[in-house]
């Protein structure tokens, strides 16, 4: 006769398994990055939730449309990623200050130790990126963002395009490691984070990662945090504090999408 204890343990592992299989289906039916939607889909989402409601109808007299992003653990440098670029297409001067900054950023990495055997291809497919959303080729912006969206939705563009601003990111902390220690809990050394919480795929990122990726590119993000936090109103934060931001979040537990402001 089979014992409750084992009983048991094989339920929490049928619970666990359809969890999973549940949380597979979701995320491979949601797009890497969907198209703009009114921000009223969200009072939508959270229908009789007083409190998110008015929260979120506060949000909807700042920003007008959101785009969402598949809840893998990789959608804050998604969202980034993809609402930057989006940025950039409307703006020349920008844009090829950016383009030099990314050509040059696979030697400052390996400059750091990092190996040029594992760069390049991430480092050419970001690249590769970057010239084809180029507001200079034929088209326009209209193109470029057409192929923006297009990219972002090409699984191996767009997770090479992650991958790549999670390296970018590690190599902040490591050049910057006695700073970035002070933001770390519990007992990890800068390289242990790194090599555990930041440049594995599907990790989620906190505080530390916005940081160290919008200092690392000279770029201002504004989060806006939507909780269930006593206050009427979304909580702002700005990364770097004091910059002007150029792509605007949202974040729920767990999960951040791309804003439009008014």
């Amino acid at each position: 006769m089979e014992s409750v204890g084992n009983t048991n343990g094989n339920c929490d592992e049928l619970i666990i398994k359809q969890q999973r299989q549940i949380e597979k289906e979701i995320i491979e039916s949601t797009p890497l990055v969907s198209e703009e939607l009114p921000l009223a889909c969200l009072i939508a989402e959270y229908n009789g939730d007083a409190i998110l409601t008015a929260k979120i109808e506060d949000l909807a007299g700042k920003y007008k449309y959101i785009r969402r992003t598949r809840p893998d653990g990789n959608c804050f440098f998604r969202a980034f990623a993809y609402s930057y670029l989006e940025n950039l297409v409307s703006n020349r001067r920008a844009y090829h200050d950016f383009r030099i900054l990314a050509e040059n950023s696979k030697d400052k990495l390996i400059q750091l130790g990092f190996p040029s055997f594992t760069l390049e291809d991430f480092h050419g497919t970001f690249m590769d990126v970057i010239n084809r959303v180029s507001p200079d080729n034929v088209g326009g912006t209209l193109q470029a963002k057409n192929e923006l969206h297009c990219v972002f939705n090409d699984q191996g563009y767009s997770d090479y395009v992650v991958v790549y601003l999670r390296l970018i990111t590690s190599g902040k902390l490591q050049e910057n490691a006695e700073f970035y220690q002070h933001f770390i809990e519990g007992d990890l050394s800068i390289e242990e984070f790194r090599h555990q919480e930041v440049e594995p795929m599907f990790k989620e990122s906190d505080h530390i990662h916005i940081i160290a990726l919008c200092t690392a590119l000279g770029v201002g993000v504004r989060v806006e945090y939507l909780d269930r936090g006593e206050s009427g109103t979304v909580k702002t934060h700005d990364f770097p504090e004091g910059t002007q931001p150029m792509v605007y979040l949202i974040y729920r537990p767990g999960h951040y999408d791309i804003l439009y402001p008014n």
